[in-house]
């Protein structure tokens, strides 16, 4: 990182990767273009886990490459008497793979539901609907970085 005064803590990036609500997953993607998509996702012990369909772009792309990066942020604020953004950004890099073990698919597609899914939603229900269609892909980190940064 060029501006290192500006780095973030691995605990400050831990915890913006618990809390933050979406991550942006970066891949390599037909043609050697670049390929970036929003995504739900769960941060845990080192790895980042997110759900996708049995097929897609997506997919095909994790499977001829497994390096990825991922990236969020925090909610911009302002200081007071300050008129510039302020943030926490976050960019890890690593390779995916996918979850094979059928009830540690389950338990992480559990997890996704509890932080996404409303109170009193019936997770159970939608695992017996969607789980069988879905697939679990982990990110293992193999390099962070966080920055707190004011756009000024």
């Amino acid at each position: 990182m060029r501006r290192f005064k500006q780095a973030a803590s691995e605990q400050e990036c831990t915890v913006l990767l618990k809390t933050a609500p979406r991550g942006v997953l970066s891949v390599l993607g037909d043609g050697g273009y670049p390929y970036g998509m929003p995504l739900n996702f769960i941060y845990e012990g080192g790895k980042i886990y997110f759900h996708c369909a049995m097929e897609g772009h997506k997919l095909d792309a994790v499977r001829a490459c497994d390096k990825a990066s991922f990236c969020v942020l925090s909610g911009a604020h302002k200081n007071p008497g300050e008129w510039w953004n302020c943030f926490t950004s976050v960019i890890c890099f690593g390779r995916i793979q996918e979850i094979t073990d059928p009830a540690e698919h389950d338990r992480l597609l559990r997890l996704l539901g509890a932080k996404y899914f409303p109170g009193g939603y019936d997770i159970e229900a939608d695992m017996v609907k969607n789980a069988p269609r879905a697939l679990v892909l982990a990110l293992t980190i193999e390099h962070m970085s966080g920055k707190h940064v004011r756009e000024k």
